[in-house]
């Protein structure tokens, strides 16, 4: 039996909780958040018997084996220290900190503790992103050239989440006060892994980050408004690859919105998940001839819930790791000091 306590008891961890339960050999034994009354109501909705309001206490009193750390960005790092320290296993939300040399640290602290760390980049969960690894490493798409990647959402301009402006959970993101980094930070994180999950590491960013005003004196209460809301990014791969990476909350008429095209001099790929996560589009070049675009099944993927518990059965600790979330965590700052110092930035 695999005991999993669950630090933040906000909206995420709920998918969390949601998938654990559907897994045999796993129960949620503790839930842990700073406000008593949402933990309470989490744990009773999830039928979860230990309740803790710090991190302290549930790993003095908490009876469970690992921990899916579901606080907000800035407690990515304490909380799973603590938890890497004690020699439980660590689940965490991306990005995996708020800087890269805490998320280094992370992944130099779980080796050493040997025990299993991964970090939620959840797009993985779609087959269709492994299938595009394989097919690069497999040659048939020759030497990629071009990568061109967008994440689209709409929140900010359409009230299919609610009205941000009412809704703590959205105006958090907003604000850098609150332990945001935008969009970058929020997205921006999925779409640097998305994209170069398949085709290799980054070596260098040009970014652009642009703030757009949203209410009087850019403010909303306690929340000043200075996040960045788009971003537009030019990446050279280290295997020479030119990209283009594209993000917004302002990409009205999309709701939650990823597509990568990747081109190579024999072929090319393309994943749009609004259409499917389980296939993608493949063009075939012979004798300097394309060939129609056809469907390539990728079938199915477990969930990293799944593949997190797996790992602490066999002991073999699957990806992505923390080491992976501190190279994306890398990518992140750099596009940062690119937008702050107006230049390319290597990484």
């Amino acid at each position: 039996m695999i005991k999993i306590a669950i630090i933040g008891t906000g909206g995420m961890a709920n998918a969390h909780a949601a998938e654990y339960l559907k897994q045999r050999g796993v129960r949620l034994t503790a839930a842990c958040d700073v406000d008593a009354g949402r933990v309470k109501e989490f744990a009773a909705k999830y039928k979860i018997p230990q309740v803790f309001t710090s991190v302290d206490e549930l790993l003095a009193k908490g009876d469970f084996d690992a921990v899916s750390n579901v606080t907000p960005d800035r407690w990515h790092a304490p909380v799973s220290l603590k938890a890497l320290g004690e020699g439980r296993h660590v689940l965490c939300e991306k990005p995996l900190a708020v800087c890269y040399s805490d998320a280094a640290k992370m992944a130099r602290v779980a080796k050493k503790a040997g025990v299993v760390n991964m970090v939620n980049f959840s797009y993985r969960n779609n087959s269709c992103i492994h299938k595009a690894k394989k097919m690069v490493e497999s040659g048939v798409l020759g030497r990629i050239q071009h990568v061109d990647a967008a994440y689209y959402q709409s929140w900010l301009n359409q009230d299919r989440w609610g009205d941000w402006r009412q809704s703590p959970g959205l105006l958090w993101r907003l604000s850098t006060k609150h332990g945001s980094r935008g969009t970058l930070g929020d997205i921006g994180v999925h779409l640097l892994d998305f994209a170069s999950y398949p085709v290799g590491e980054i070596e260098s960013v040009n970014c652009t980050l642009r703030t757009f005003p949203k209410a009087p004196g850019n403010r909303i209460g306690e929340y000043l408004l200075d996040a960045n809301d788009s971003v537009a990014i030019t990446a050279s791969f280290r295997n020479g690859a030119l990209g283009t990476l594209r993000t917004t909350r302002v990409a009205t008429g999309y709701h939650n919105s990823i597509t990568l095209a990747l081109f190579g001099d024999e072929g090319a790929i393309k994943i749009d998940l609004d259409r499917a996560g389980d296939k993608l589009e493949w063009c075939q070049i012979k004798k300097r001839v394309a060939a129609p675009w056809r469907t390539v099944e990728s079938g199915p993927a477990p969930l990293i819930y799944e593949r997190f518990v797996k790992s602490i059965r066999s002991g073999v600790n699957d990806q992505p790791d923390f080491a992976r979330g501190a190279e994306v965590q890398k990518a992140l700052d750099a596009c940062e000091q690119s937008h702050n110092e107006g230049k390319t930035i290597f990484i």
